[in-house]
């Protein structure tokens, strides 16, 4: 068996996340910006020629890079977020090669993810965030997808899924603006300066769906987060029904996992 901890940040994923690995030893427990068989955010998705000119231009840097490089076929794959680099611009440069947020076509883009869904063949996986967050975001935020269309996709997935065994665990938030209160505090420095939340809101602010329908601030981001949750709940329920499972975020016991898985 294999579990997809999914929900909007702030619900607890990485918390979910290691309770199941402590109660499956022996199964890999796969974080944002690991590397990862299916997914790939927090990565550069490069090809030859690319990596070269990247080590090229970070030549102090090439062990580090080749220590948290991973090849398939004839793609590299840099968790970059995972190299301590002291010049910022080393993150700027390799975030561009990530493949979310209308990087590249979608035509393009469908390919590598579902691509990657059909030809993952490991086993006892416990992957945080890996078939919800990322993609969603991407076809809300910047290329703009309605509901349909992204129910659509994911019926794609569910075929590139098809005779894998897997459970998708979702952490539903009762209160998301509570939740991201707690956020907030907790990926705050030492002094109380928030760090996440200033770059989680511009991030909305700049990106396309937002700046074609006149939206930001906090009030708007929090209703993205309602109707991204209310999306996601609808393809457990209308795409994965025989294969989700809806917990109440922060609200359960390992009794409450264990018995409905």
């Amino acid at each position: 068996m294999n579990y997809f901890v999914e929900g909007l940040q702030g619900s607890g994923k990485s918390t979910l996340v290691q309770k199941l690995s402590d109660m499956n030893p022996g199964y890999t427990a796969v974080r944002e910006g690991e590397y990862s068989p299916v997914e790939l955010s927090w990565c550069a998705y490069v090809d030859d020629d690319q990596y070269q000119r990247i080590v090229e231009k970070y030549p102090k840097m090439r062990s580090k890079i080749e220590e948290k490089t991973y090849s398939e076929g004839c793609r590299k794959i840099i968790c970059y977020t995972k190299i301590a680099a002291d010049d910022s611009k080393f993150y700027q440069d390799l975030e561009q090669y990530e493949i979310y947020n209308d990087r590249i076509s979608f035509d393009a883009f469908q390919s590598i993810v579902l691509g990657r869904y059909r030809k993952w063949d490991s086993d006892q996986m416990i992957f945080e965030c890996s078939l919800f967050q990322n993609i969603v975001e991407d076809m809300i935020l910047f290329r703009q997808a309605d509901d349909e269309e992204i129910l659509s996709f994911y019926r794609k997935v569910r075929e590139a899924l098809g005779g894998k065994n897997y459970r998708i665990i979702y952490l539903q938030a009762k209160d998301i603006r509570g939740n991201l209160e707690t956020i907030r505090k907790e990926r705050s420095d030492e002094q109380g300066n928030e760090l996440w939340f200033p770059m989680m809101l511009g991030f909305f602010n700049d990106c396309p769906y937002a700046k074609s329908r006149g939206l930001q601030g906090e009030e708007d981001l929090i209703r993205h987060f309602i109707h991204r949750q209310d999306l996601e709940l609808r393809i457990c329920s209308e795409v994965f029904p025989d294969r989700s499972i809806v917990i109440e975020s922060k609200n359960y016991s390992e009794r409450d996992i264990l018995n409905r898985l």
